[in-house]
């Protein structure tokens, strides 16, 4: 198979291997992850969504001296809902809540969420970091406008067709199409219209939207490997994201509970559900989702929900607990391996790749 790894999306971003960072908020994305992918060559991206501002800053200049290639930063482009929107339901939620603390012997906490969104994409803007990338939606039209004017790239993660439109029509550079099989939330706009995220499967959703735009497109979900970057290419995609493949890593900052549930888990393992966060996101079927079912309640939207379970999930990690940790995968989870390298990660999934293209090395037509 003659095959082009070096594609238009490692020209228009700089990077010299097809492979993206998934943005993963919450703990394990890491300064050290995010160097170590981009100074593989692929595209290193920070999980910002939860950081405060001046946390993000503190990253970004620590990326900076581990390495001078791109990188990017992602957020959670969605208006935050208030917990004082939701006071008529916070007591019945607290209330089976407050069993599982039992459980692990913590009182209940307080449930306010701060929306940093604006502050934290000041903050990009004034690092000038060279991509902003966004979950749950498209930069509002303003805030794309200041992008533009100062030359970043922006990238947008969809799971359906009119999500890939829109995000095209709205000036992104590139889209990352997300397939049910991938960890951690949905990257669906609307709820409304599909309560628990848009769930089309990676290999059905990247032609389609391949064939609807003209901008590079990244497939994502269930990519862990060369032969699914070859796949991805195939199928018409530019590239790849990976995040599930890279949460075993020594650069990552996932619990060490949390990585060995991963490589003790299996393709059936894992479930979307609503339980932590208010928003549909793909994880390990614990103790909490199990409790959390039982209840029949409808969780708070996001991100009062995950606000409220927040105390739960810090003192699962404390008490080195995975029963009440938010353990999100993909469905991959078999070609996990324990303490490799990013780099190693990066390396060894092209020379899987070049293999199947009958190739030893990458083309670069710039250098």
């Amino acid at each position: 198979m003659n095959m082009q790894l070096y594609t238009e999306l490692c020209q228009r971003f700089g990077i010299r291997y097809p492979i993206f960072l998934a943005g993963m908020a919450g703990g394990p994305s890491t300064a050290e992850l995010v160097a170590a992918v981009s100074d593989a060559g692929g595209l290193g991206t920070l999980g910002a969504a939860y950081m405060e501002p001046a946390a993000i800053r503190q990253s970004i200049q620590d990326i900076r001296k581990l390495t001078d290639k791109p990188f990017a930063v992602n957020l959670f482009a969605s208006a935050a809902t208030k917990a004082s929107d939701n006071l008529d339901r916070i007591g019945e939620v607290q209330h089976e809540l407050n069993r599982m603390r039992e459980t692990l012997g913590i009182p209940q906490a307080g449930c306010g969420s701060a929306d940093w969104f604006e502050k934290q994409f000041t903050v990009l803007l004034e690092e000038k970091v060279p991509v902003i990338s966004t979950a749950f939606g498209i930069l509002p039209e303003p805030l794309m406008r200041q992008a533009k004017a100062a030359n970043l790239l922006v990238v947008t993660m969809v799971t359906t067709v009119n999500e890939a439109l829109m995000a095209e029509q709205a000036g992104c550079d590139a889209i990352v199409a997300q397939g049910s099989d991938a960890g951690g939330h949905r990257g669906t706009f609307d709820l409304t219209e599909h309560p628990m995220g848009a769930n089309i499967g990676t290999f059905s959703l990247v032609p389609q939207i391949v064939d609807q735009v003209k901008i590079p497109v990244i497939a994502a979900g269930g990519v862990m490997d060369g032969r699914g970057l070859v796949a991805s290419l195939v199928l018409g995609a530019q590239g790849v994201q990976m995040g599930t493949r890279f949460l075993t890593a020594l650069e990552s900052g996932a619990h060490e509970v949390y990585k060995q549930a991963l490589l003790e888990s299996t393709e059936e393992s894992t479930v979307i559900t609503l339980a932590f966060s208010g928003r549909p996101a793909r994880g390990i079927r614990n103790a909490f989702i199990k409790r959390w079912d039982a209840t029949g309640l409808e969780p708070l939207p996001f991100p009062v929900q995950n606000t409220v379970t927040r105390d739960i999930r810090n003192a699962a990690n404390r008490q080195n607990n995975p029963d009440y940790m938010s353990l999100w995968a993909g469905q991959g989870t078999r070609r996990l391996t324990s303490g490799q390298r990013a780099k190693a990660i990066v390396y060894e999934t092209i020379q899987e790749a070049l293999s199947l293209c009958g190739s030893s090395e990458i083309t670069d037509p710039h250098e």
